[in-house]
This record gives C-alpha cells, structure tokens and sequence, in this order.
C-alpha cells in the first residue's frame, strides 16, 4: 500500500494481534539494519520510504546485501521482508509463528521458466509457522502445493465453520477451486500441528 495506508494498515494490524494477546513484532530493514518488532516511529520511517530507490524488497538472497553494504559503503537500505526473510528474521529472534499476507507460490509455465517463489523453499527450511491468506490466485495452485509437497511443508487451511473439504485459499478468495490438503477445524488443531 502507499504512504500513508500502509502505515494505517500496519498499526491497526498490530493492534489486532495485541487485543487477541499477542506481541507484535513488525519484521523489516531500517537503514541497513535487520529490525524486528518496529516500534511506531520506525515503522512510519520505513512505511513514508515505500517505493523510494533505497528501498527494497528483501528476501533470504537480499538479506546480506542489504544489511552488509552499511559497514563498507556506507548505503543504507530500507526494506519491506517477503516472507523468505521475515521467516529467517523470525526464526533468529525466536519467533515461531507469524501472520501474514498473500504467499508466493510457482508461477504459470514455471516448468520452462523456473520462476517459482523463494517463499516456497524458506517453507520447508526455516522452523517458523506462516499463517497466510493462500498463494496470490494468478499463481499455479496445484503445482504450488505439489511443490510445498516435495519441501516437506505441512498445509493445512482452516476450516472457518465449512464442513467437509475445504479449498486452499487463494490471497482474495477463500475458494480456489483447488482442495486443501488438509484441514483445521479450530485453533486448538492448529496449535496440536504446529
């Protein structure tokens, strides 16, 4: 989202998060430097640099270029984390859960250009929990699970009162046409997984 959306959404997200008990910790890169659990000024710092040329989109590969270069040039890198390097920041603050958006997945005619999502593989590495809205429904869904598959990724989508099948979600959309496989009836099934 632009300035200043994207500060109003990522406020009223944390205050969700503390009203259910639970400690935000907004992940990002703040003038080179790996942040995790922004506090309100650094967030608007880092929401006002969207879309600036020092501000990057930031997954494992980004990581040490833009926090590293700071020590030897000088340039300091703002950056909003995929989920690839939200995961990594996570896991080293030992955070084992967190929400987010819309998941990277295996783009269509992948199997000629191999343009599939980093997100994919830091799944089936990286020990941290994504609570996530389904991948973007542009993706390929099934070769996107097929994948998640073969990392040896849990996915499970939650129920939400259906019963029976339930579709794996596709970011707008609860139904992608594509069946889930597997399902969670309530938190509790989600916490016994995780």
């Amino acid at each position: 989202f632009p300035y200043p959306a994207n500060v109003a959404l990522a406020s009223y997200l944390e205050s969700v998060v503390r009203v259910n008990g639970g400690v935000p910790a907004t992940i990002g890169i703040l003038n080179g430097v790996a942040r995790v659990g922004l506090d309100a000024e650094e967030l608007i710092k880092l929401t006002s640099s969207a879309g600036k040329a020092e501000t990057l989109k930031i997954s494992r590969r980004d990581l040490a270029f833009a926090c590293g270069l700071r020590t030897v040039t000088g340039e300091r890198f703002n950056g909003g984390t995929t989920i690839a390097g939200t995961m990594i920041l996570a896991h080293l603050a030992g955070i084992k859960v967190f929400a987010t958006g819309g998941l990277g997945g295996v783009h269509r005619g992948a199997e000629s250009s191999m343009d599939i999502s980093a997100d994919l593989t830091e799944l089936g590495r990286t020990p941290v929990t994504v609570i996530s809205s389904g991948c973007k429904s542009f993706l390929d869904i099934p070769r996107t699970l097929e994948y998640l598959e073969t990392e040896g990724v849990a996915v499970a989508t939650f129920a939400d009162g259906r019963e029976g099948k339930v579709d794996f979600p596709a970011f707008w959309s609860r139904e992608s046409g594509v069946r889930s496989p597997m399902v969670l009836r309530d938190e509790m099934e989600a916490a016994a997984v995780i």
